[in-house]
């Protein structure tokens, strides 16, 4: 390996955030508040959360509904959840190409699309992992509801 190389990697694996950054916290407790204060930022001012909460709350009526068991559910988790993380890296993102781009550049473009892409890809998966885990039962349900007695 190049000994520059080798510098850089050991300069990249030394070099501590807390140094860089106003924000940086050693306390739990900061960086929870913090956390919280992106996920109240999110579902104030990005339209996709509140969207995205009416989904996630049909998504539970459905599942409880249906009596869908614990394997089933865990996977609409990791569905659901997925989209929610690709929405907030998304904002992360739009966040960053803003404040490095105030002007339009058709690279923070780039970078702002790709998030975007990467929310659509996620929303698909997790729309085709619902239709799989929630059609079946909710198509009984409804059925049984209008077969005479």
């Amino acid at each position: 390996m190049d000994e520059e190389l080798r510098r850089q990697q050991h300069k990249t694996a030394n070099t501590n955030p807390a140094d860089y950054s106003w924000s940086s916290s050693q306390s739990r407790w900061r960086s929870f508040v913090f956390a919280w204060a992106g996920i109240a930022y999110m579902l104030r001012f990005q339209m996709n959360t509140r969207i995205m909460g009416a989904a996630t709350a049909a998504v539970l009526i459905a599942g409880c509904w249906t009596g869908i068991d614990a394997l089933r559910w865990a996977v609409l988790v990791l569905a659901v959840a997925l989209v929610w993380v690709a929405e907030f890296i998304n904002a992360a993102i739009e966040a960053a190409a803003d404040i490095s781009s105030p002007s339009f550049h058709p690279m923070a473009k780039v970078a702002k699309d790709v998030a975007a892409g990467a929310v659509l890809v996620a929303s698909v998966a997790a729309l085709l992992v619902g239709a799989f885990i929630l059609a079946p039962p909710l198509i009984d349900k409804l059925s049984a509801g209008f077969r005479p007695h």
